[in-house]
């Protein structure tokens, strides 16, 4: 049976204008207001099993305000760009702790999983 569907992805001669498909449907992406970047911060980590507290490198997703809104942002995407403050995010959930007699997983618990600057 031939029905709507094949109309609309058919060669019909009622098609939507282009600007529909691209079209924004709801408010920004909060990845929109930030510029992204990978980073590597020393801390101090202690491991439950051989009782060791040693330096790691743990990874952190630094993501700074950017300067100014894409033109296409409404009211509500301003309201909130406004209030947008940068931070940081722990990528790192787990260690391999650094004794090699131990060589346990830790899992990273004392650290806060979002700092904001």
């Amino acid at each position: 049976m031939v029905g709507p569907q094949v109309r609309i992805l058919g060669r019909s001669s009622a098609r939507a204008p282009v600007t529909e498909f691209f079209a924004r449907d709801g408010p920004m992406e909060e990845r929109e207001f930030f510029d992204e970047k990978d980073e590597v911060v020393p801390a101090e980590i202690y491991c439950p099993k051989c009782r060791e507290t040693q330096e790691y490198p743990i990874r952190w997703r630094r993501r700074t305000r950017k300067a100014s809104l894409p033109p296409r942002a409404d009211e509500r995407d301003r309201a909130r760009f406004a209030k947008a403050r940068n931070y940081r995010v722990r990528i790192d959930d787990k260690l391999r702790c650094k004794n090699p007699r131990c060589g346990k997983t830790i899992e990273i618990s004392t650290l806060q999983t979002v700092v904001f600057d």
